[in-house]
């Protein structure tokens, strides 16, 4: 009968210490599985964050960019009747508001820089650089004054600046887009 005791005890000791160990052994995968499944979560609500961000900014961007083409067909009214009354006098408000403007694109670029990705960053400032020939060509109308070949100069160098201003907008579009949908 002793043996018959021992044997059951060694029987439960046994299968009380696989009890024990297939708990830790459950716990800790419970444990590892709880962890992962946090810094998941954590990971795409990190992710989702960034994609809204940079959506934000480069909605932002564009529409600034869009606020600033509908400024710049008012200067070539402007530039395209010299002869109107107080021609230069709109044209200086207007160079005001454009630089204006112009900072809040600056802004928004910056933004856009520190949002990210790279291509999108470096399509942003090619928009904020493309703004660049419209302020100079306005600057030589206001030297020119109305009228006379270096206000026509002006008006030609201004209209000629719409293409890369708009090819610079797509290209950054284009950028974001393929930004937005990579996140």
């Amino acid at each position: 009968m002793a043996e018959s005791t021992l044997w059951t005890l060694s029987i439960a000791a046994v299968t009380g210490g696989t009890a024990v160990l297939a708990s830790w052994v459950t716990s800790r995968g419970s444990t590892r599985a709880a962890r992962i499944q946090a810094e998941t979560a954590a990971d795409s609500q990190r992710r989702e964050r960034l994609r809204e961000s940079r959506r934000t900014a480069y909605l932002e961007l564009i529409e600034q960019t869009h606020r600033m083409g509908e400024l710049l067909w008012e200067v070539s009214d402007v530039l395209r009747d010299p002869d109107a009354d107080g021609s230069t006098a709109t044209l200086q408000q207007l160079r005001e508001r454009q630089v204006a403007e112009y900072a809040k694109i600056r802004r928004c670029v910056r933004v856009v820089e520190l949002e990210g990705p790279l291509p999108a960053a470096a399509a942003a400032l090619r928009v904020q650089k493309s703004t660049g020939d419209f302020h100079a060509a306005i600057e030589q109308a206001l030297a020119a004054g109305p009228g006379g070949a270096e206000w026509t100069t002006a008006e030609a160098r201004f209209d000629a600046a719409y293409s890369p201003f708009w090819a610079a907008l797509e290209a950054f579009v284009d950028a974001a887009r393929n930004a937005h949908q990579g996140t």
